[in-house]
């Protein structure tokens, strides 16, 4: 039975993921911050769930942006697995707002869930992942981290650092055994839209007159659609996770969208042969493709 960690299990694409992949026959451990306070009653139904399904899911605590709370894992998966197969950095926030209103401290915020979150769980379990016969990492993105939504800035830009740094291991770590993945997902109804804190610079956010007002409307646009009968359905991320993990080795792609694209797919296509060019004949290490 191959083994899967997921971040941020507690709701949205985490939480389905888990029950997608325990479903399908994977040992999964559902990551999620204060799994015995804010989110007890999630951790309960995860576990009501497998004990209901026989499936087999251990939900386990951990914030992604806390050095010792990864390192407790990490000792807690190797004691009681001594292995694994299969990562999902799923855990994320997203700020939306006046970009120059974000204060430091709050990019540093965004950057350290959803950017050093992902390095911090990748060092991790990567020698771990090494072992296995077929690892894999996972990297949810968005399709925010190929096109700019302004508003989205800080969110953009630590999305857009997650992408380079998620095809920089991909090429690495192919001669070591493991693959690398990015989902890029489009806007799905999971909350997160809602889940960043407002821009905390007022001296910003006062230049900016009535221009203050449109993050705050573009949320309420999407809210509206994501009531409607065209909302995307969340689980297609889940089902997309699976899709990656059953593609066999070697052979899975570095970015996957899925949901609305907003032309994303027609960018991937038109980037990938520049960069492969640019790593096979400018780098000469076509080997790492």
């Amino acid at each position: 039975m191959k083994k899967a960690i997921i971040t941020g299990s507690s709701s949205g694409f985490g939480y389905l993921t888990t029950l997608t992949l325990a479903r399908n026959g994977y040992k999964v451990w559902a990551t999620m911050r204060d799994s015995n306070g804010k989110n007890s009653s999630k951790k309960n139904e995860l576990e009501a769930l497998a004990a209901k399904e026989n499936l087999s899911i251990t939900v386990a605590e951990l914030d992604v942006t806390s050095d010792a709370s990864v390192k407790a894992l990490t000792e807690k998966v190797i004691n009681e697995e001594g292995s694994i197969d299969i990562l999902v950095n799923n855990a994320g926030v997203m700020y939306v707002g006046i970009t120059e209103a974000y204060s430091l401290e709050q990019v540093q915020e965004q950057f350290d869930t959803n950017f050093f979150g992902v390095i911090r769980t990748s060092k991790a379990f990567l020698p771990l992942l090494k072992k296995s016969e077929d690892g894999v990492i996972i990297n949810i993105s968005s399709l925010a981290g190929r096109l700019v939504f302004p508003y989205f800035g800080i969110y953009c830009a630590s999305k857009f650092a997650l992408e380079a740094y998620s095809e920089a291991l991909k090429y690495e770590l192919k001669p070591l055994g493991v693959d690398v993945s990015v989902i890029e997902p489009g806007p799905f109804p999971t909350g997160l839209l809602f889940s960043g804190p407002k821009e905390e610079d007022t001296m910003a956010l006062e230049s900016y007159g009535e221009m203050v007002e449109i993050p705050s409307a573009m949320l309420q646009n999407f809210e509206g659609f994501f009531k409607s009968e065209d909302a995307p359905n969340p689980q297609e991320i889940a089902d997309s996770v699976l899709s990656i993990i059953e593609t066999n080795k070697g052979s899975r792609p570095i970015r996957k969208v899925t949901g609305i694209d907003y032309g994303t797919n027609e960018l991937n296509e038109k980037t990938r042969p520049i960069q492969e060019n640019h790593i096979k004949n400018n780098l000469q290490m076509g080997h790492l493709i």
